[in-house]
């Protein structure tokens, strides 16, 4: 899966988001619909804003079970 890195604050772990466009049922309007995932960033190098890919993996923790594979674009800082 591809996703943008939206929180590094954690050690070893870092949250990212997928959005989609789902188009509702009763109105016909397009909404955006997000979801999140706690990532296993083993040397901490992911930053806010990168482009990562992921896969799943088995449980790291009570609510971590991706692992990172590498990066799509690297924000510049």
């Amino acid at each position: 899966m591809t996703g943008k890195v939206v929180s590094a604050a954690m050690q070893k772990t870092v949250v990212a988001t997928i959005e989609r466009l789902v188009k509702d049922p009763d109105y016909g309007k397009y909404v955006r619909r997000r979801s999140r995932f706690k990532i296993h960033d083993e040397k901490n190098e992911c930053k806010v804003g990168d482009v990562i890919r992921f896969m799943e993996t088995r449980p790291l923790s009570k609510d971590k079970c991706w692992r990172l594979l590498d990066f799509v674009k690297r924000v510049e800082r």
